[in-house]
């Protein structure tokens, strides 16, 4: 993005494997900022095959606190029209092969999800999206599919009968990992297409997909920044907390090894339990 500087990147190991690519770390009008790349570098990722869990722990493991997510999406309203935006605050998870929780072993935990995605951050994203060029739609459903495969028609009516904005590929298992890491999560979902239910537009093609994308793109790139500035104001939030009556294993019974593979994500948590105990 323009106006990043001093970048440098990063390779992080996670107890989740390596992230997608390595994390470029910038400084952006004073503000410490990092990125990565979900599908890698040139696009060589599945949606399926993406690293989520490794993506957000190497974020959280930097000292990130909110994830801005920029998202392709198509249509599923008639009001909704390619090159628009929509900032959504709910989800409806149609995955079926992905990882979708940290707490896979040794540990159980069970995060409140009832709302998705961090309001004070769509928030920002909003207010950042006031001054520019663009049509934006708040709130909104985003149904996650497994893909790679776009939508038969008839499954492109019958998500349309369930009411949904906005079809895509990538946020889920995401935005419950965010939740897990303690992470504020908001997406700037990018819409170039209107998936194939739609009777006089033509079916859903890659070329059609990037065309609309490369004309998004700047328009994503100076909401993003406006709603970096914005985002320095925030204060402390909810999902910071996520964790605090969500795990139900007692800390105490966890052996080293499991407190090695959870240390970056229950660190304040174990610090806690510290406490209390000497108390």
């Amino acid at each position: 993005m323009p106006g990043l500087s001093s970048i440098k990147e990063v390779r992080v190991m996670t107890p989740f494997g390596k992230p997608s690519d390595p994390i470029k770390i910038g400084s952006f009008h004073g503000l410490k900022v990092a990125f990565v790349a979900r599908h890698g570098k040139d696009h060589r990722i599945l949606p399926t095959a993406i690293n989520y869990r490794a993506n957000i722990h190497a974020l959280k493991s930097l000292g990130v606190t909110r994830v801005f997510s920029v998202s392709a999406v198509g249509s599923m309203k008639e009001t909704i029209r390619p090159g628009d935006c929509v900032l959504p605050d709910q989800f409806i998870d149609r995955t079926t092969q992905r990882a979708n929780t940290f707490f896979d072993q040794g540990v159980v935990a069970h995060v409140s999800f009832a709302h998705p995605l961090c309001q004070s951050l769509s928030g920002v994203l909003w207010e950042a999206a006031q001054a520019e060029p663009v049509k934006i739609h708040r709130p909104g459903t985003y149904l996650c599919i497994e893909g790679p495969q776009f939508s038969t028609k008839a499954e492109s009516l019958l998500y349309r009968q369930w009411g949904v904005d906005v079809i895509g590929m990538t946020n889920i298992p995401e935005a419950k990992l965010a939740r897990e890491a303690e992470l504020c999560y908001a997406t700037l979902a990018l819409v170039t297409d209107y998936d194939c239910w739609h009777e006089t537009e033509e079916a859903v093609s890659v070329g059609a997909i990037l065309e609309i994308m490369h004309k998004n793109v700047e328009v994503a790139q100076q909401i993003l920044a406006h709603a970096l500035e914005l985002a320095k104001d925030l204060g402390s939030c909810s999902c910071h907390t996520a964790l605090e009556h969500a795990v139900i294993t007692p800390l105490s019974s966890l052996t080293p090894a499991i407190r090695k593979r959870y240390h970056v994500l229950l660190r304040r948590h174990f610090s806690t339990h510290l406490h209390r105990k000497k108390r």
